[in-house]
This record gives structure tokens, C-alpha cells and sequence, in this order.
């Protein structure tokens, strides 16, 4: 296809086209600009990147195929000794599993949690008239909001606290209300409610700032989405898991990503709550081994190891959200919306 090109005084021309219609596009030349702005936006945060990102993980990945005691400069290579050697270890075994329990379990209470308080928040108010929240809405953000605000570390030593058995408030609000077996009831020093009692702590410490973060998502939805459903005859339960969840899927994908990361190092937590691991270790989780290993026993090298077979775990927990998100349909959701 060609294209009737005048230059001013002189016949008409024709000038080529691409196919498809297109004009041919010119390369623009390097100019002062456009290399300052590669070279500040592009190329230093890549430097960054990979000065303190990529190099520290090379280097962790080579330690741990050594027998470094952290201590000294000399290190022997002994290849994949230290992996051999993890999978051996009964006690770094079941830290693995206590991190995969708390994976499981943390981000979906804490989830559903704050879905439900969000949705009361946003759309739970009146069943007539313009869709709303709760009345005083704005308190109840600031209250559920308000734990998050303290450190991790203080709300373990307070929650610590309050299980301490014969001393604690919770064995004496228990015990006045008439369940006298829980008046001197180490949650802390059971095996049975170690677990269970530090789940408890790190839910309620994270269930504020996602309450948040879905009423802005829900926020965000048009109004009219829910009129709609209101007048279609939609209840609010059938509303939130019909309506609701799907145009906030991927907040919810998000949240459970950053919670799954958070309880898979949980070391604040748990060394606030049961520095030794708790009873038969069922609260210990790895990263509190790996500190161990390293700056009590000064087997650096080992505990290297544990670090990376953490950031695999950690790696593979969000590729198998993205993975479950994908063949649910979350893709096909995004694109029809």
C-alpha cells in the first residue's frame, strides 16, 4: 500500500508503508536525556537490586555449603553435607512443620476475620436505604486498627503476660467466672495450647491492618454493584461471598501472600512468646533454629542452609497462591470484570 507524499514544489511521490498500514517507526537517538534517565531509574535501582539483594543470597547460598563457624575466616567446602544433614534433623524437621502449620492456619483465620469485619464496616449497616456500614464505623477501624500500630516484640512480651500461669489475667478472669481448672493453666507450657495460645497472638496482631486494607478495597467497589444485588433480593451473607470476595480477589491473594511470608518466619513472635521452643517444640519454627544453630552452637555454615531451605519454603508458599488463584479462575474473573 503506498501513500501519495506532495513535497512542497515538486510532483507527488509515493512513500512506502509497513504492512498493516503502519508507518514505519524511526529510532530515536541516544540524546543526554534519555541515557541520564536509564541510568538513574533504571540502572541504579538494578545496581541495588542486585548489590543487596541477589549478591547477599549468592553468597548465603555458598555458605552454606561450607562448615563456617561464623567466627573465623577459614571454611571447608563440604558441598550438599548441610542439606543432607537438615533433613536428618528431627528437631529443624519439625520446626518445618510448625511453620507449614502456622502458614495454614494464621492467614486463613485472620482472613476470614477481617473479611467479616470489613464487610460489616462497608455494608453490613441498615437493610434499607443506601447501602452503609455499621454506624461509628470509623471507631471500630481505629480500635481493630490499633494493635498493629504496637511492635511485634511488645505484643509477645505482653501476651506472655497474660498467659503467665497463677499470675496472668487470663487464668483470673477464667477462675472468677467459675472454670476454676484454668487457675494455674500454663497455655504457654502445654503442648497442647502452646500453639493454639501463640496463633491466637499473631491473628490478633495482624486482623487490624487487613480489616483496613479490604474496607479500602471494598471501597472501591461502585456503589451500585451493591443497590443492584439489594434489589435483586441478595441477602448481606450471600452478598459478601457472591459479590463481595470475587471483586476483591485479588486483595484477598495478596493478603493471604503477606500473611503466609509473615507466619513463615513468626521469629518475633515466638521467641517473645516461648523463647525455648516451647514444650516438646511445638511452637518452634525455623527461624528460631536457625539463630540457634548460629549464634549458640556457631554453626554458621548449618544454619546457613536452614536459612535458604526457609527462602525455598517462603518462595514456593507464594508460587503456589498465584498457582491456586490461576486455575480457580482468577485470571478469567479479571479480565471479564
Amino acid at each position: 500500500m503506498t501513500q501519495d507524499v506532495v513535497p512542497e514544489g515538486g510532483p507527488k511521490r509515493s512513500a512506502p508503508r509497513r504492512r498493516g498500514g503502519t508507518a514505519p517507526r524511526r529510532r530515536r537517538p541516544l540524546t543526554f536525556d534519555r541515557i541520564s534517565f536509564m541510568v538513574v531509574f533504571l540502572g541504579l535501582p538494578l545496581a541495588v537490586f542486585v548489590i543487596f539483594v541477589v549478591s547477599p543470597f549468592v553468597q548465603a547460598l555458598y555458605y552454606s555449603l561450607t562448615d563456617w563457624s561464623g567466627f573465623s575466616s577459614g571454611m571447608n567446602f563440604v558441598g550438599f553435607d548441610n542439606y543432607v544433614k537438615l533433613f536428618h534433623d528431627d528437631i529443624f524437621l519439625k520446626a518445618v512443620r510448625n511453620n507449614v502449620e502456622l502458614a495454614i492456619v494464621v492467614p486463613i483465620v485472620t482472613i476470614v476475620l477481617a473479611l467479616t469485619l470489613a464487610t460489616l464496616v462497608t455494608i453490613g449497616g441498615s437493610g434499607t436505604g443506601t447501602v452503609r456500614g455499621l454506624r461509628n464505623s470509623g471507631f471500630y477501624r481505629i480500635v481493630s486498627f490499633f494493635p498493629y500500630v504496637i511492635p511485634a516484640i511488645v505484643i509477645g512480651l505482653i501476651w506472655a503476660q497474660v498467659f503467665t500461669p497463677g499470675s496472668g489475667i487470663l487464668d483470673a478472669v477464667l477462675s472468677k467466672i467459675g472454670l476454676e481448672q484454668f487457675e494455674n493453666y500454663a497455655w504457654l507450657g502445654d503442648a497442647r495450647t502452646a500453639m493454639p495460645a501463640s496463633m491466637f497472638v499473631m491473628i490478633w496482631g495482624f486482623v487490624g491492618f487487613y480489616m483496613v486494607l479490604f474496607i479500602a478495597a471494598i471501597r472501591g467497589i461502585d456503589p451500585e454493584v451493591f443497590e443492584a444485588a439489594r434489589i435483586d433480593g441478595a441477602g448481606r451473607f450471600r452478598t459478601a461471598v457472591f459479590l463481595t470476595i470475587p471483586l476483591i480477589r485479588d486483595n484477598v491473594q495478596t493478603a493471604y501472600i503477606y500473611l503466609g511470608i509473615a507466619a513463615l518466619d513468626a521469629f518475633v513472635y515466638m521467641q517473645a512468646l516461648n523463647p525455648g521452643g516451647g514444650p516438646q517444640n511445638s511452637t518452634l519454627v525455623m527461624p528460631q533454629q536457625l539463630f540457634t544453630t548460629a549464634f549458640t552452637k556457631g554453626q554458621f555454615g548449618y544454619s546457613t542452609a536452614m536459612g535458604v531451605v526457609l527462602a525455598a519454603v517462603t518462595m514456593l508458599f507464594a508460587l503456589l497462591v498465584f498457582l491456586v488463584n490461576a486455575l480457580t479462575g482468577g485470571r478469567e474473573r479479571k479480565v471479564r470484570r
